[in-house]
């Protein structure tokens, strides 16, 4: 297990608007990730030097941003103001978890502008919807040449800030939360109102240390 990447949903700004925003303060460019046709979502990414990534993502006006988990997802967090919407790990046996969680997972895929068409399994979003600070998985079926965070970058996740208990992401993983965080401080604060989920993410930047709420 490792992380895989951070999600952040696009508020009234828009995603274009969004992108620009976090890009600025990060002093770096996102790239136009394209769409998620079995989700209703498309997004824009940043690869950092973690081997993991940032993406900021959309709800389409699409029927499937509706049926699909993640872009239900996606549009609730974006319609409550956006910001983060969660963090991915990365797993290598995405059976483990099937058999864990007692559903398959779901086919995932990602159309970039160029053509080509990223694909994975991921599953836990669910489990996400119920209680924002556990992570979803991923099981990427496409080669790591075209994994999103392949690619040189000067960017570096250095610190998570996450609302909720470590003792019950341990038990969600069945391993200590600090296993596929290897590298990246994690702070545990109490949650507001029962709020749990990632609060903000810190950036070592060309710029100077960068903190994104």
């Amino acid at each position: 297990m490792r992380l895989d990447h951070l999600s952040y949903a696009a508020g009234p700004e828009g995603l274009a608007g969004c992108v620009q925003r976090l890009g600025a303060r990060l002093g770096a460019g996102f790239t136009d990730g394209g769409l998620h046709p079995s989700f209703g979502t498309r997004n824009f990414i940043l690869p950092l030097a973690n081997g993991c990534y940032l993406e900021v993502v959309e709800a389409l006006d699409h029927p499937a941003a509706d049926r699909a988990p993640f872009g239900r997802a996606v549009r609730a967090r974006s319609e409550a103001g956006g910001g983060w919407l969660g963090w991915a790990i990365r797993v290598a046996d995405i059976a483990t978890i099937e058999a864990r969680l007692a559903r398959p997972a779901a086919d995932g895929h990602r159309r970039r502008p160029d053509g080509f068409d990223l694909r994975w399994k991921q599953i836990g979003l669910n489990e996400v919807a119920a209680d924002p600070q556990l992570p979803f998985f991923v099981h990427w079926l496409t080669d790591d040449q075209h994994h999103p965070a392949a690619g040189a970058s000067v960017l570096t996740l250095t610190q998570l800030e996450i609302a909720g208990d470590q003792s019950r992401v341990d038990a969600y993983l069945g391993t200590s939360a600090l296993q596929p965080l290897d590298g990246i401080e994690v702070d545990w604060l109490e949650p507001s109102d029962d709020d749990t989920g990632v609060v903000a993410a810190v950036f070592d930047t060309a710029g100077g240390v960068v903190r994104i709420d």
